[in-house]
């Protein structure tokens, strides 16, 4: 069997989607980690299917490249918008559903493959301490430390040694190293599954800009993130103790389409 797929990144967080909405594409765990080797196969950080989804535009699903169904990805989210816009350009809002629940999103500029887009997350209300560090889940759960210079942090080898911990089994945790350059944050992330530093995460930036956003006692407004991939803007207001109106704004851009033989 014959497959269309494409080939999208957010920031250097690459993604294959595939439209299965004729139902033909079937998620097998060893199919998708062998379409996300980056040797022997296509070569992703991800796999995301385009599905339907009665009262939504689609339904997206998220699978890290070993194979297995994870949780939001909101690079992913940003890709499959675009990837969707491509599919139907009407220009529209969009509502769609994800394994953490009901997004919305709107593409801010387009042209040609280079999309910006704006994607809602989950509201968050509860950042935990643990010592000096935060954790919180955005749609994933993230652990967040910051450091001074976060240029010389081996992201792998720390990032492993941290998902690991036995407080976060058996699902392992995703780990941020953030470092506050006074007008930005500059992030980076370890993401399992991917079992490797990403170039960006979004449901990463995210928790690092409201864990930032909590210990400086910032209420509202926009946060610049610098990744290694490029550059986000996450838009949040609070209730209380909630973080809500959160947006995380970036681009998404289509890089190539093909065929593989399954």
């Amino acid at each position: 069997m014959k497959l269309t797929f494409f080939k999208y990144h957010g920031t250097g967080n690459d993604f294959i989607l595939i439209d299965a909405r004729n139902g033909n594409f079937k998620p097998e765990k060893s199919l998708i980690e062998r379409m996300c080797h980056r040797r022997f196969g296509i070569g992703a950080d991800g796999l995301i299917t385009l599905n339907n989804a009665r009262g939504f535009d689609f339904e997206m699903k998220y699978y890290n490249a070993d194979g297995n169904e994870s949780t939001m990805c909101g690079n992913g989210g940003r890709c499959i918008v675009a990837f969707a816009d491509f599919l139907s350009p009407e220009g529209r809002p969009y509502r769609f559903i994800a394994v953490d629940g009901v997004h919305t999103a709107s593409i801010l500029e387009k042209d040609n493959d280079h999309y910006s887009v704006e994607i809602s997350m989950n509201d968050v209300a509860e950042i935990r301490k643990q010592g000096s560090d935060l954790i919180l889940d955005t749609g994933s759960p993230h652990f967040v430390r910051f450091v001074k210079d976060v240029d010389n942090i081996d992201v792998k080898q720390e990032g492993r040694f941290i998902r690991d911990g036995v407080e976060f089994r058996p699902g392992g945790i995703n780990v941020n190293f953030v470092e506050d350059k006074g007008d930005r944050i500059y992030v980076r992330t370890y993401e399992r599954g991917v079992e490797d530093e990403t170039l960006s995460c979004g449901t990463g930036v995210t928790a690092s800009a409201l864990a930032y956003a909590s210990l400086k006692g910032i209420k509202e407004g926009m946060i610049n993130i610098i990744t290694r991939g490029g550059a986000l803007k996450l838009h949040f207001m609070t209730s209380g103790k909630t973080f809500t109106g959160i947006r995380l704004v970036g681009p998404a851009k289509k890089t190539f389409n093909g065929v593989v033989e399954l």
